[in-house]
């Protein structure tokens, strides 16, 4: 096959067409390898270049936006004798003046504005949001909202938190359940934050399991927003078949002490799964609901280990000392070291009723149990 090459690459190719097979296999590696290096570094400057023109556009932009910014939000509380901040109309002649026809410097925009609502509280904080709705940049944020790309959806969950935009549940629910990772997590994370009536409705609908990082993230999250409102968990406990949810509802009722749950957590006592079961005896132990107690060390024969240590472990948050001698024995006659150990601890907790006990146990037992006991009166050794 012949083949046309431009007069002055012709030495070249002769060359080329000598060459042994190998060596006409290495020339082409060597073409291929120096074009890929090329392309690289015209990318670098490429990216380079442009990074160097956002710093310089965003070093005339910045100055001027931030004075903007105190000038006639932060420093000018004037508007707010009258009125609301949510119901000011600020004077945005002067931002209008800025390029903001353009989507970069929208964005610089947006990010000094959350920069500044991060840092302030109250009124000052409201006039933000006030600005930032009144230059519509909240319209930019719903058409990442709408994009293919998870990471864009991740950034318009985060603005919308920060500057406490509402979101409709129909857009934001089916987020909740996102194969993603880090879009499920930041759309619960939303969906808490920003839902006034029902922060919890996504446990309707999750399917996924909640993972322990999801668990211990939603965890922060229920427990530092301030004026979420928090409902009954015994509704999840009793109705949702997504079992970490039934998991994670448990912790939530020991943390705000939900009392009124205890029925529905009393219902799990009775269930097959014996990870569940353990976890609400956690439950009921924490609570300290003192008549539980009897059911507790009826049932405890029959339990696999996990459960026998949570029984034990809940006898001693209890404490209310019916059942001593129960994990006298316990201690003195069993053979697994967890068991041994939890039902040494719980001795210790009711130190004030057992005390007769406890000093005969530390006469008496040999010595593997008594360094146990001793271990278990350190107030420094939690369960």
């Amino acid at each position: 096959m012949y083949i046309q090459v431009p007069e002055f690459l012709e030495p070249a190719w002769n060359l080329f067409q000598g060459a042994p097979l190998a060596i006409q296999l290495a020339m082409i590696f060597i073409v291929i390898t120096t074009v890929i290096t090329l392309l690289a570094y015209v990318s670098i400057l490429r990216n380079r270049f442009r990074g160097y023109q956002r710093a310089k556009r965003l070093g005339k932009l910045l100055p001027l936006l931030d004075n903007l910014i105190v000038e006639e939000v932060l420093a000018n509380q004037d508007p707010l004798a009258q009125t609301q901040p949510d119901a000011v109309q600020l004077n945005l002649e002067s931002f209008y003046q800025l390029p903001l026809h353009k989507k970069w410097a929208r964005q610089a925009t947006t990010d000094r504005i959350i920069h500044f609502r991060r840092n302030v509280r109250g009124n000052p904080g409201r006039l933000l949001r006030t600005l930032y709705l009144q230059l519509e940049l909240d319209k930019d944020n719903v058409k990442q909202m709408k994009s293919s790309k998870w990471e864009r959806k991740v950034r318009a969950l985060t603005e919308f938190i920060e500057m406490d935009i509402p979101i409709a549940d129909v857009t934001i629910l089916p987020l909740t359940n996102s194969h993603n990772r880090e879009l499920r997590a930041a759309a619960r994370h939303a969906y808490i934050k920003l839902s006034k009536n029902e922060p919890f409705k996504f446990f309707d609908v999750v399917t996924d399991p909640l993972l322990m990082w999801d668990q211990v993230e939603l965890f922060r999250i229920i427990t530092t927003t301030e004026d979420i409102a928090i409902p009954n968990f015994a509704r999840w406990v009793t109705y949702s078949s997504n079992r970490s949810v039934v998991s994670f509802c448990l912790k939530l009722i020991v943390h705000y002490n939900q009392l009124p749950a205890v029925p529905a957590v009393k219902q799990l006592l009775d269930t097959k799964d014996h990870y569940l079961r353990a976890e609400a005896i956690n439950c009921l132990g924490k609570l300290r609901v003192p008549d539980i107690e009897d059911k507790l060390v009826y049932m405890y024969s029959s339990q696999p280990l996990q459960c026998q240590i949570e029984i034990l472990k809940a006898i001693g948050r209890i404490g209310g000392g019916q059942h001593i001698d129960f994990l006298k024995q316990e201690f003195l006659h069993s053979t697994n070291f967890d068991l041994r150990k939890s039902a040494a601890k719980s001795i210790v907790k009711n130190e004030s009723i057992a005390n007769k006990i406890l000093q005969e146990l530390l006469d008496t037992a040999d010595p593997g149990r008594l360094l146990i006991l001793k271990h278990c009166m350190n107030p420094l050794i939690k369960y």
